[in-house]
């Protein structure tokens, strides 16, 4: 995820003073414990963050106690295989730093896991205090062109290609130990992830769309669901129920969703207002005519609890079909509150730090998420007994 996540993030920016003086007063009404707030900075990885920070939650559900994995290893170890599919494919998977909450999964199943100490942070071997990956986005993408492109000037690939774009993660991100020691014992990183009461079958991917059948699964058709991993398709309403039954039952949710709406806002809100609303008359309706920039009319659709339309699955599918609805950006569901009208929204932690009104919270209506959510990944148990065996889950 993340392809328009910068753009969104700058223009929000430059409305801060103003949006931080929002109308919105919340009272949480439940809230998950979590690790402390991520900032991915300039690294484009809100996967990786957002779904590392999920399993951190899941751990602390357990009783296990708090743990900090690390995003460097699991970014390694997903983009050479990325884009050993992109060269496979002759270029037709997009080779980029976006992906899903199943990458994660599959980095812990296959490859294992390590604690944040065991490797570099991000950022940390070009000096930076915060993850800033673009210098080595730009080299990783520019070799993975070239090797894609040069295919019609010679008759095979070179066999040593994939050391070549490995030496650049190692270089950047720091080579993948092969042990280390955490609280005196060693440990590879698959012995790690084993160690762990995390069984990555145990979790499962939901999602809502009308173009595939219901109650099987389908792969989601996004760039960034490279690996090309199956999410199960329920009833918007079905989504919805998961959701709340999770948070109900005390399960955290990792969440794809969108973040390019004008009714998002780097400081903390996401709501889908009704500009066409009857209650929208009057001076907010002469307040909204008059507005001309995008900052503005962002500023404006965030600074309050305003109308929202009525999300329907056929509006769903719209979006996704229009492609106003992308696979923009990941963060981690974990509670629900209320605002001073007693609408209910759900609590988000974001991986963007904690320079927001709210420290590093989002809080999104039902509608935004029924509307804008790509997938989401939640343990089997989270999901309702009738739900689960209607797709044939079993718990």
């Amino acid at each position: 995820m993340l392809k328009q996540i910068v753009a969104v993030a700058l223009s929000a920016l430059i409305a801060v003073p103003a949006i931080a003086q929002n109308d919105f007063k919340f009272t949480t009404v439940k809230e998950l414990p979590l690790t402390n707030v991520k900032n991915q900075y300039r690294s484009s990885t809100c996967w990786c963050f957002s779904t590392l920070s999920y399993f951190e939650a899941e751990l602390l559900r357990l009783g296990k106690g708090e743990y900090d994995f690390s995003e460097a290893f699991v970014v390694n170890k997903t983009m050479v295989d990325r884009a050993e599919k992109a060269v496979r494919t002759h270029g037709d998977v997009s080779f980029s730093p976006g992906g899903f909450a199943s990458d994660v999964a599959y980095c812990w199943k296959h490859y294992g896991i390590i604690p944040q100490d065991a490797m570099p942070t991000m950022g940390s071997i070009q000096g930076d205090t915060l993850p800033n990956n673009s210098e080595l986005d730009a080299v990783a993408e520019a070799y993975v062109k070239a090797i894609v492109d040069g295919e019609k000037d010679r008759p095979k690939l070179s066999p040593v290609w994939k050391q070549g774009l490995q030496a650049i993660y190692d270089n950047y991100l720091g080579k993948c130990p092969e042990k280390f020691t955490y609280k005196g014992k060693e440990y590879t990183p698959k012995s790690f992830a084993e160690s762990l009461p995390i069984n990555i079958d145990d979790y499962v991917s939901i999602t809502s769309f009308t173009h595939h059948p219901f109650y099987e699964p389908f792969v989601i058709e996004v760039q960034d669901n490279w690996r090309w991993e199956m999410a199960y398709n329920v009833t918007i309403d079905e989504m919805m129920k998961i959701i709340d039954n999770a948070l109900d039952k005390g399960f955290p949710i990792a969440w794809g969703t969108d973040v390019s709406e004008q009714g998002f806002s780097r400081q903390g809100i996401g709501q889908v207002p009704d500009v066409n609303s009857s209650e929208m008359l009057g001076s907010d309706m002469a307040r909204w005519t008059g507005l001309s920039t995008t900052t503005e009319k962002r500023d404006f659709l965030t600074s309050k609890p305003l109308p929202e339309i009525t999300v329907t699955q056929e509006l769903r599918q719209q979006g996704y079909d229009n492609w106003e609805t992308t696979d923009d950006h990941g963060m981690l569901i974990f509670g629900i509150a209320k605002d001073q009208n007693g609408k209910p929204y759900y609590m988000a932690r974001n991986s963007w730090g904690t320079d927001n009104p709210y420290k590093g919270t989002w809080y999104f209506t039902k509608a935004f998420v029924a509307l804008k959510t790509i997938d989401i990944m939640v343990h089997k148990d989270a999901i309702p007994s009738d739900l689960a065996k209607k797709l044939g889950i079993k718990k």
